[in-house]
């Protein structure tokens, strides 16, 4: 665990000083737009997607309280993805410069924000992998058991169960399945004795069996920050 001075503290406060509120279901950014903010998400869900050419949506991740959105921004002069809000959000807007002051200022914080471009690198990987070369049933396992570790993140009282708050359709555009498909599997899912259900609400019931089903590899674990510089 990485304590951060109070410097380093007040350094991120400065790039949350602006909110900007976004209802459930607007987009905050869309694909192929001029990227001229960053934000950090303050409060709710939102997730990153792509629209295919022939009309589908792939959702790339989903994004919980504490996420930097559309880092992308800091190479491109166009947004490299849709981010759209899944529930009511709060977002802290923030431009390159105010970034780029954090980086010479606060070297400490700019290592720590690569480690975690390296977390979401190694994560998209894994679903990568998934996406090609697994079974449904390992798609939409995967995807309970990342929502429910992101949760968790946040909510130590998280533990076998959790509110899913996504739909099918959702679930179905991030694993490249149909809405009945990933209803087929969770069904599957239920029946094998993995998880239950009941009002919006999924419970672990065998998690290692959960996990074996989703090849899990938990991306969180085993971090070397040793290497990290001095806080100023």
């Amino acid at each position: 665990m990485v304590v951060l001075t109070a410097n380093e503290r007040h350094a991120l406060e400065r790039l949350e000083a602006r909110e900007r509120h976004v209802r459930r279901g607007a987009t905050l950014q869309r694909d192929k737009d001029r990227a001229a903010e960053m934000f950090i998400l303050r409060k709710g869900m939102m997730m990153s997607s792509v629209l295919l050419d022939d009309g589908s949506r792939q959702i790339l991740r989903f994004h919980f309280a504490g996420d930097m959105l559309a880092v992308s921004s800091l190479a491109y002069r166009a947004a490299s993805e849709t981010i759209s809000a899944l529930s009511d959000c709060v977002v802290c807007p923030f431009e390159r410069p105010a970034f780029a002051a954090v980086i010479t200022d606060h070297p400490r914080l700019a290592a720590l924000i690569m480690v975690c471009d390296q977390i979401e690198r190694a994560v998209l990987t894994d679903r990568l992998a998934v996406l090609g070369r697994t079974s449904a049933k390992a798609r939409v396992a995967a995807i309970l058991i990342d929502l429910r570790n992101r949760m968790r993140m946040l909510d130590r009282g998280i533990t076998m169960s959790f509110t899913l708050g996504l739909t099918q359709e959702e679930l179905g555009d991030a694993t490249g399945l149909t809405a009945v498909h990933v209803n087929r599997m969770l069904r599957q899912l239920e029946d094998e004795g993995m998880i239950a259900r009941e009002a919006g609400r999924v419970t672990f019931t065998d998690e290692r069996a959960l996990e074996r089903a989703a090849n899990f590899v938990d991306r969180y674990a085993g971090l070397d920050l040793a290497w990290l510089p001095a806080g100023r």
